[in-house]
Parts: structure tokens; C-alpha cells; sequence
């Protein structure tokens, strides 16, 4: 047995990107920002998370979802490799939300 489970409680950072590959198909793409305090020195890490939604969870994201607003997200990692325009492979690491929780609103 294997689990690939990620839980996420951060600040979402830009408006989310919502696009349409498929009629009636929604793909939201949104950067999730978590912090936590290193040691004793007291320094704030910041780490950025790519969150990927679809479906209802994309229709949902591009209603709701805004920069500022603070989430609870579970999913799973996933990793893709592409190719870029200078023809170099590369290897991204995102988040495949099934599910969030809207814990706080942006202001409007």
C-alpha cells in the first residue's frame, strides 16, 4: 500500500488562471503560499505551491477564489515533465486539489 496525500493551509497569491480545454470543463491554476518559523532565529520561510483544480473545484476556485484568500487544501502531488521553447526538459511539481475549504475571503 502507498499514500500520496498533501494538506496545504495558506494564502492564495495571485488571482487563480482559469481555462476551458474541454467545453463546460474548467482548469484552475492558482500559487498557494504557506509559511512556517525556522528555529530559533525566528526567520519566516515562505514556500509557493502550484494548485491545480478541476471541474466543479475550477468552477467553484473561479467564483470564489481571489489573492489574499486563505485556503485549506487537500490533494495529491503530481509531476509532469515538458519541454520549453528553448527546447530543455523540464520537471514541475503541482498540487491536484480534490477538495478545499474557503477559510477566510479577500478583501474586494
Amino acid at each position: 500500500m502507498s499514500v500520496n496525500k498533501i494538506i496545504l493551509l495558506g494564502n492564495v497569491g495571485a488571482d487563480p488562471e482559469i481555462r476551458y480545454p474541454e467545453k463546460d470543463f474548467p482548469v484552475a491554476r492558482f500559487s498557494l503560499a504557506t509559511s512556517e518559523t525556522k528555529g530559533d532565529s525566528g526567520v519566516e520561510v515562505t514556500d509557493w505551491h502550484t494548485c491545480i483544480c478541476t471541474g466543479r473545484n475550477a468552477a467553484i476556485t473561479e467564483r470564489y477564489v481571489r489573492k489574499g484568500t486563505r485556503l485549506f487544501v487537500e490533494g495529491k502531488m503530481r509531476y509532469r515533465e515538458y519541454e520549453d521553447k528553448f527546447k530543455i526538459k523540464r520537471r514541475v511539481a503541482e498540487v491536484e486539489v480534490l477538495s478545499f475549504e474557503i477559510l477566510g475571503r479577500a478583501a474586494q
